[in-house]
């Protein structure tokens, strides 16, 4: 009876990622009812046949739901596997908790005692129902710093643990009533830690997630003036370039009354210098044209050929939060190998459409000189030690919502295919 507290140890696990699921609701409470179907059963056989503690087994048992749990969800390894070892540590404290109020020691429990502890966790679960399906769901979602979740998983584990050593082990030790008492405030006291200890790290990751995005707020305001700035000394060029073109037109005229046509050409090729090289809308999307525009400047200055081909509406399913930082990066690491490479063999090539309605598709291709740091599968910094930080957050975005990201390369070019698709 012990391993049906998976029920209610499922249920909150899958709370916060209800909507980010492989399977359809139906087939997976179906699949997880049979799962924890057998685990019971087996441990069953195993403590009558071979007198194996349940303990045993449910540690073992709580490792094969763990995989299927991170293999049914559409989010990070490191998330879904922060989540499930978070509920392990909360309902660990809650067994060690039933053990000291049923004052029975090692498993297999009583009824009573397995009865309690089921009914504590289920107790548990409706109480976080509402912070899970809202402030856990809310950080789950936010990708904009996924290093928090690195080290989160720590924590959970390492409760987990401390419950695993406490646990009394020797038969009637709590029934002299004297050890109770201190085994059910130490049970409650870790589970009180271990709830702050997640809202500390809510409160943290939020708040290093809401300096994030106005890191990234500030830089695409940045990249919004500088493409303003832009098309306004762009549309002065041409009302001045308007100005004189009846100037232009008498000049012309007079050379061809002349019949001075080496005189036509000389003037016509000065004039046509003359003519600004901006570019006064490069896509009908709003964010895109301001990330595009601005590197369009920055590849311009650096002397970097580009041809950009972006046709975006300008209303797309993808968020602005998703596709700026995606192709600002690969538009940045585009200039850093160009301005690595040999002037005359620079070259950058983007193009970005919609597709099916729901996803985009985007493309940026350039040339480098040398070779591609690389290293088990893991594209490398050329600025720093450890895997690059743009290419990281590209296949992170990418990959979030079931969309696509892959980097070819060879014969000194770099391909960068990178598919975004629309929040389910």
């Amino acid at each position: 009876m012990e391993l049906v507290i998976f029920v209610p140890g499922m249920l909150i696990a899958y709370l916060p990622v209800k909507h980010r699921l492989k399977i359809s609701p139906a087939k997976l409470s179906a699949v997880t009812a049979l799962l924890i179907l057998l685990f019971c059963l087996a441990a069953e056989a195993a403590d009558c046949l071979f007198h194996i503690s349940i303990l045993w087994m449910s540690l073992p048992a709580a490792a094969i739901m763990g995989c299927f749990y991170v293999h049914t969800l559409k989010v990070s390894r490191w998330k879904s596997a922060s989540v499930f070892l978070a509920v392990c540590g909360v309902f660990s404290c809650l067994g060690n908790a039933a053990i000291g109020i049923s004052g029975e020691t090692t498993p297999p429990f009583p009824p009573r005692t397995a009865i309690l502890w089921f009914l504590m966790c289920c107790i548990l679960t409706a109480a976080a129902w509402y912070p899970a399906t809202h402030a856990a769901r809310k950080l789950l979602e936010d990708d904009a710093l996924v290093q928090t979740w690195y080290v989160f998983w720590m924590l959970p584990l390492l409760f987990l643990i401390l419950n695993l050593f406490i646990m009394p082990k020797y038969q009637g030790i709590l029934e002299q009533g004297r050890p109770r008492l201190p085994c059910i405030l130490l049970s409650f006291l870790l589970l009180a830690l271990l709830l702050l200890s997640y809202l500390f790290f809510y409160l943290m990751a939020a708040g290093l997630n809401r300096m994030n995005r106005l890191r990234l707020e500030n830089q695409f305001l940045s990249m919004q003036q500088a493409r303003y700035d832009s098309l306004l000394a762009t549309i002065r060029q041409i009302r001045q370039a308007r100005h004189d073109m009846r100037h232009h037109f008498h000049v012309l005229q007079s050379l061809a009354e002349q019949e001075n046509l080496k005189g036509i050409l000389n003037y016509l090729a000065k004039v046509q210098g003359d003519i600004p090289a901006g570019d006064l809308g490069l896509c009908e999307n709003a964010a895109a044209d301001s990330v595009a525009g601005y590197f369009a400047s920055l590849y311009r200055e650096h002397g970097i050929p580009f041809t950009f081909t972006l046709g975006l509406p300008r209303e797309l399913p993808v968020p602005d939060t998703d596709l700026c930082p995606v192709l600002s990066n690969l538009l940045e690491n585009a200039m850093e190998a160009g301005l690595r490479t040999t002037p005359g063999k620079r070259q950058v090539k983007v193009s970005a459409r919609l597709h099916a309605g729901h996803m985009v598709l985007l493309s940026v291709e350039n040339n480098y000189d040398g070779e591609v740091n690389k290293k088990n599968g893991v594209f490398l910094s050329s600025k720093r030690q450890g895997e690059g930080i743009g290419l990281q957050a590209v296949r992170h975005i990418a990959e979030k919502n079931g969309g696509y990201c892959r980097f070819l390369y060879g014969d000194g070019i770099f391909r960068a295919n990178v598919i975004l698709r629309g929040g389910q």
